[in-house]
């Protein structure tokens, strides 16, 4: 009798290629990661003195070194501008967004509309996708309900988005968001992608313009 759960050729290759390329990814180009653990450690002791944060750090160290989990792919830039500018833009939103869903629910309370919205994203980049669609869910009034991989495609759960007009409102703030993610700690690949669709999209409103005006 056969082993049926024995992998195939290419699925062990594939294996061996994702394993290899894990090690490629040492634990240091994790350290965003590393950081982010160690301030965790901080706030459970309630002490963010050097020695407390090293001591987090060294115990980041091992849990990423001993559990072999994927690796999570940095893009190794940082642009600290663009993070105040997307921090701003993302309290703006979570402030209007709050007042516009607590003015729905009292104007129009059981009669207000849902909508489900495919976004789909720029970038293919598995940290970009996550943290786009975190800030898009801490936003009142969205919720993601599920991701597609394959197409970076988010669907979230929208409050009174009723015509078409609005799902592509929505569709582009979603969009700006992830594109702000991406001038913030995005790859240079995902960047010329925002970059060609402002550009495609100021030739759109240009040519827009001279219709109406001819």
């Amino acid at each position: 009798m056969t082993d049926q759960t024995r992998p195939t050729a290419a699925e062990a290759s594939a294996h061996q290629d994702q394993d290899s390329e894990d090690e490629r990814l040492s634990v240091w180009s994790q350290w965003p990661l590393l950081i982010g653990l160690a301030l965790v450690w901080g706030a459970l002791w309630q002490d963010f003195s050097p020695g407390v944060l090293l001591m987090g750090a060294l115990y980041s160290l091992v849990i990423l070194w001993f559990y072999r989990l994927p690796r999570v792919k940095f893009s190794g830039r940082i642009n600290l501008w663009y993070v105040l500018v997307f921090t701003a833009r993302f309290i703006g939103r979570i402030i209007t967004a709050s007042i516009a869903v607590a003015w729905d629910a009292i104007s129009l309370g059981p009669k207000i509309v849902n909508s489900v919205v495919a976004v789909h994203l720029r970038s293919h980049d598995d940290l970009i996708v996550t943290l786009t669609g975190h800030a898009l869910a801490l936003i009142p009034g969205s919720l993601v309900i599920d991701v597609d991989r394959p197409s970076s495609t988010l669907y979230l759960h929208c409050l009174d988005v009723t015509n078409e007009e609005e799902v592509e409102h929505f569709r582009e703030e979603a969009l700006a968001t992830e594109a702000a993610i991406i001038r913030a700690i995005g790859s240079r690949e995902d960047l010329e992608l925002v970059r060609e669709g402002e550009r495609g999209a100021d030739t759109r409103r240009n040519r827009q313009t001279e219709e109406e005006s001819a």
